[in-house]
Order: structure tokens, then C-alpha cells, then sequence
């Protein structure tokens, strides 16, 4: 059995379309003005919470979402359609990374809270745009410019009040099978669960959310036994419910290893409120290792109950005392706090000049963009991408590095020949 909560993605927004040129061509209008139409700008791609889902296995079988692309501009004005947005559902706890620089992208908790997670390509502007008191007639427009594409990681975080925690085989399946309507898988060997299990627990018309976590080992921390994945869920619960193995020769020692994993995978979960429960407490060795275990507890000032989740011996009451306990404790903070990433602000206009083996490369957001929207085998367009080149300084630069007449100027993926 395989445990969904991660799935990478590739998410590509769709194109904007190009804008174009045409003018009116009406029987009584002799002169018509310019008529052509913008391009439509390209879908987005958007993530959705949806609360019926509780797993990432929809992205098992599928890997790339693409929104479509904008429509071209028409004459007569007419703006193309903008491209289909895509929406993806994911379950709520997704948390979103840039897959390549590790960025936090968003933290998707809450009931259809969506985020656009690559947008669109522009589209490009009609003739008409580009109209003027000096230009009455222009055949210049616009390309379309392409749309985000990037991967993703998407890492599911179980939201809930309450986190099982302890070995395997301390019985937290069953315990969570008696007080509550979940119905998880339940044997009396190592490693049964293997995907995180909710469930809800009602008591007097309340109700608290618990998470049966998958039994930790040595090592979870680092991985072992997926130890890893399955700590990261217990980050998001309020209160921890440390579930002893009764029947175990040194429940102790478990614990303790159990909190060496616990603090060893982040400091938060080193400090999270505790109950300490014995199960299996209808079996003889278990009642013989109650003393120590509520020393110890007492010791931490940690509250310590015992149990028989078979028997449902003291379940309720450790139910009653979950919910006072979460009355006493603040709400877990949903979102994860990031720390800022300090980057030099450089403007659109900025740009830099390379060298390269047969000629100069000359990069930069504004470059990048007017590469692209350029038709280049248009005169007027060419003219004006002439004019922004020489107004932001480019033909200067690239005079003071060094160009020669007929050397190959490279605007991103345009070829171009220095003349001068």
C-alpha cells in the first residue's frame, strides 16, 4: 500500500493570444481607422480546497494540467476569448512549494480557498492600441505572451485536534475505531496502518477531529519506516495522545524514544501538550507497568490515564479529558510561517550584456517581453522595438562592449544583425 499525501506536479498556464491588424472596411467609410482587435489573455491554473477529499491519490495517474490558450484578436475590435482556467481540487492540509527553489506557494486549509498557482499569458494589444495623432493608420501589434510553467510539490498535513502517537501495536487504530465512526484497518501486527486515519469523536453534542498516525520507530526522523512522512501530519494537531503499549516488556522505553523522535523532527513537536495513556490495561503485565509509567508522567507534569481500548476500560474518560484539555489550549495556527526571502529589486527595464561565441546576448525581463510580443516581420513592429531598445539604453551598452557591424545581436531567442 502506498501513502498518498505527496505528488509532484507540472502546471502550465495557457498562451495569450495575439492581438492583430485590421482596419474598417465599410461602404461609406472610406478611411477607416484601425480595427484590429486584442488577443485573449491564456487560462490560469488553479488549486481548490475540496473537503470531500482526504488524499492526494487523484494525482497517482496524472501528473500535467494545462489551461487553455487565448483566443486571437478579431477585426472590427474584437477581442478573442481568454483561454480556459484549469481548477484542480487537492484536500485540505496541502501545503504547495515551488518543486525547483522550494518556495512556500500557499498552505491550503480552509473550505474552497483556491490559489492561482501559474497565470496566464497576456494577450497581445490590436492595431488599435497603437493609434495616434502622429500614426493614424499603424500596422504594428502585438504577440501573445506565453503562459507559467512551473513543477510543483504538493505535501498533504492532516488537520486535527488530536494526534495518536506511539509505537506500533499500541492499539491507536482501536482506540480510534471505539470513539469514533472511523472504521480503520486493525490487526494485531507491526506496521497495519500505513496511511494516516481521521476520525470524528462526539461527546455531548461536541465534537473534536483525531488522527490515528502510523506507528514511529527509531530512526523516524530520518525516514525510517516513512517515519518522516507520518511526523509531518502530527504538526497541525493541538494535543498529543502518547498511546503505551501495555503489553510491551518496556513501554518506557518507548515513550522516551518516542519523544527522541518527536524532538529530533522539529522542536514544535517536541513541545506539544501530552497525555500519556497505558492501553491494554485488562492484561496482567500491563497493570504491573502502570506505577512507573504514572511516576514518570508525574514527573514531566504530563496527565497519565489507562485504558483497554478492547475493553473500552477507561475510554471515556480520557475522552472527557480530551476536550478539557483543548479548552484550555489556543487554536493551531493553519498557516506556516516562512521567513522572508531578501532579494536586490531590479526594475523591468533592467538588462545585461554577454558576450557569447558568435555574437552578444542581451537578457532581461523587458527584453525577454518585447521578444516575445514582437512581430518581427512586420516594419512597423521592428521600428518600435528599435526605438524601446535605443530609449532603455541598449545600443549604447552593447556600443561600449564592443559590437561590431554584423555581429549576431541575441534578444532571447530573436537573431538579429548589429549594422552600425
Amino acid at each position: 500500500m502506498l501513502l498518498f499525501d505527496e505528488a509532484k506536479i507540472n502546471v502550465q498556464a495557457g498562451d495569450g493570444g495575439d492581438g492583430i491588424v485590421a482596419f474598417r472596411r465599410e461602404k461609406y467609410v472610406p478611411r477607416g481607422g484601425p480595427a484590429g482587435g486584442h488577443g485573449g489573455k491564456g487560462g490560469d491554473v488553479i488549486l481548490e480546497v475540496d473537503p470531500q477529499q482526504n488524499t492526494l491519490i487523484y494525482f497517482k495517474g496524472r501528473s500535467h494540467f494545462k489551461a487553455g490558450r487565448g483566443s486571437h484578436g478579431g477585426g472590427k475590435n474584437m477581442t478573442g476569448a481568454s483561454g480556459e482556467d484549469v481548477i484542480i481540487p487537492v484536500p485540505p492540509g496541502t501545503v504547495v512549494r515551488d518543486a525547483e527553489t522550494g518556495r512556500l506557494v500557499a498552505d491550503l486549509t480552509e473550505t474552497e480557498q483556491r490559489v492561482v498557482v501559474a497565470q496566464g499569458g497576456q494577450g497581445g494589444r490590436g492595431n488599435t492600441a497603437f493609434k495616434s495623432s502622429t500614426n493614424q493608420a499603424p500596422k504594428i501589434a502585438e504577440r501573445g505572451l506565453p503562459g507559467e510553467t512551473l513543477w510543483l510539490t504538493l505535501e498533504l498535513k492532516l488537520i486535527a485536534d488530536v494526534g495518536l502517537v506511539g509505537m506500533p501495536n499500541a492499539g491507536k487504530s482501536t482506540l480510534l475505531s471505539v470513539v469514533s465512526e472511523a472504521r480503520p484497518k486493525i490487526a494485531d501486527y507491526p506496521f497495519t496502518t500505513l496511511q494516516p486515519n481521521l476520525g470524528v469523536v462526539v461527546l455531548d453534542h461536541r465534537d473534536l477531529v483525531m488522527a490515528d498516525i502510523p506507528g514511529l520507530i527509531e530512526g523516524a526522523h530520518e525516514g525510517a519506516g516513512l517515519g518522516d512522512q507520518f511526523l509531518r501530519h502530527i504538526e497541525r494537531c493541538r494535543l498529543l495522545v502518547h498511546l503505551l503499549n501495555g503489553a510491551s516488556p518496556d513501554p518506557l522505553a518507548e515513550f522516551d524514544q518516542i519523544n527522541l523522535e518527536l524532538a529530533q523532527f522539529s522542536q514544535k513537536l517536541a513541545e506539544k501538550p501530552q497525555l500519556v495513556v497505558l492501553n491494554k490495561i485488562d492484561l496482567a503485565e500491563a497493570e504491573g507497568h502502570w506505577p512507573a509509567i504514572q511516576a514518570r508522567a508525574k514527573a514531566l507534569g504530563l496527565p497519565a490515564f489507562k485504558i483497554s481500548a478492547v475493553t473500552q476500560q477507561g475510554v471515556r474518560p480520557l475522552v472527557g479529558a480530551l476536550f478539557e484539555h483543548l479548552d484550555r489550549l489556543p487554536p493551531e495556527p493553519l498557516h506556516q510561517a516562512e521567513a522572508p526571502v531578501f532579494t536586490l529589486d531590479q526594475t523591468e527595464a533592467f538588462f545585461e550584456i554577454e558576450e557569447v561565441g558568435d555574437g552578444w546576448l542581451v537578457t532581461g525581463p523587458k527584453i525577454e517581453k518585447l521578444a516575445r510580443q514582437t512581430y518581427w516581420g512586420m516594419d512597423e513592429a521592428v521600428m518600435r522595438a528599435y526605438l524601446i531598445l535605443e530609449k532603455m539604453g541598449v545600443h549604447e551598452a552593447l556600443r561600449q562592449a564592443g559590437v561590431q557591424p554584423g555581429d549576431t545581436v541575441y534578444l532571447h531567442d530573436v537573431e538579429l544583425e548589429w549594422v552600425w
